[in-house]
């Protein structure tokens, strides 16, 4: 019985943080020994909001280098870049011909993007969610771990599925959001402002390049309150956040210490701070000197994306010839 397919791509803008380990990364290196998966690194959508391409390359080596880090092999996966699969843009051209505008003009991370970038506001950011379509659609993928502010973007690549099928004949298969269904972990920002962002405030986020003594500033900057009053009460989001940290990286016996002393009104925040800190620093280190270890052997490196971009093309290609079949473009 063959292996269901996994797609998912990660824009190489910005650097990856504790969010992306906990929220994506981790279930990847599970996803890469139970699914057939695709996972790339999305240098074409990044150019819809970072269009100056002075900084792409290394950042394209250096996301790849930390997925890697993290635990994908390159062995098990199709790790690749998304500009080496040409076959995404052809089907993205037939795709933006079932694409209607008004139905682009009114989603939300559009929506949000014109209000931040208003100069900025060119046709593939309107076509963002048709090139994603293309991205799964090229692999006739069937799983798609994404976060819920990516959901409303996988209902349209259904759609748009739907309509090609309706128009053309059975080709792809729907895909649908997957994650195992342990929950997805939500890693706050530390100032208690939203989730970690690539973008947003940097020394609230802990990213995984960041060196010990940096950890531990940002840890031991991280928003807290003079509190709790009485004894078993609920935590406020952003001390809620530190002990979801501390569950993460901590020892058991750790984590029970401070859950007690909260408990019994008797906790001392900067004692948990430092030894969160401590811990955090810990868990980082080996994923980001591995990281800079790989970025720097460009040779390897260069393999790994030229294996990818194969093992792709070669699902594309199928794909893509069975779209024309579809189409009747297959003169």
């Amino acid at each position: 019985m063959e292996k269901e397919i996994v797609v998912s791509g990660i824009r190489p803008t910005g650097y990856l943080h504790l969010g992306n380990y906990f929220g994506a990364m981790r279930n990847y290196v599970r996803m890469q020994d139970e699914y057939n998966c695709y996972f790339f690194v999305a240098d074409w959508h990044s150019l819809t909001t970072h269009p100056d391409t002075k900084e792409l390359k290394n950042s394209v080596y250096r996301v790849l280098a930390e997925n890697i880090a993290c635990g994908l092999d390159p062995e098990k996966v199709a790790l690749y870049v998304q500009s080496d699969v040409k076959e995404i843009a052809e089907l993205y051209l037939y795709l933006n011909m079932l694409a209607y505008k008004g139905e682009l003009e009114k989603v939300p991370t559009f929506k949000d993007k014109v209000r931040l970038q208003p100069d900025n506001v060119n046709a593939g950011l309107l076509t963002y969610p048709v090139l994603m379509t293309a991205d799964i659609l090229i692999h006739r993928a069937t799983k798609v771990p994404v976060g819920k502010d990516q959901e409303q973007h996988l209902e349209m690549a259904r759609n748009f599925a739907e309509r090609f099928n309706h128009r053309y004949g059975e080709t792809f298969p729907l895909p649908y959001a997957f994650n195992y269904n342990t929950g997805l972990v939500k890693i706050m920002s530390l100032d208690g402002n939203g989730k970690m962002s690539k973008s947003e405030n940097q020394m609230a986020t802990i990213f995984l390049s960041d060196d010990d003594e940096l950890i531990r500033k940002k840890i031991m900057k991280a928003k807290t309150d003079a509190g709790p009053q009485e004894n078993n009460s609920d935590k406020p989001d952003y001390i809620d956040n530190l002990f979801t940290l501390m569950n993460l990286v901590s020892k058991e016996d750790t984590l029970k210490k401070f859950e007690d002393d909260f408990n019994n009104c008797n906790i001392r925040y900067g004692d948990m701070k430092k030894q969160l800190a401590e811990d955090m620093a810990l868990f980082i280190h080996p994923i980001r000197e591995k990281a800079a270890a790989i970025q720097n052997d460009k040779v390897s490196l260069d393999k790994i994306m030229h294996e990818g971009a194969e093992k792709a093309r070669a699902s594309a290609s199928k794909t893509l010839q069975l779209i024309k079949e579809s189409m009747g473009l297959n003169y």
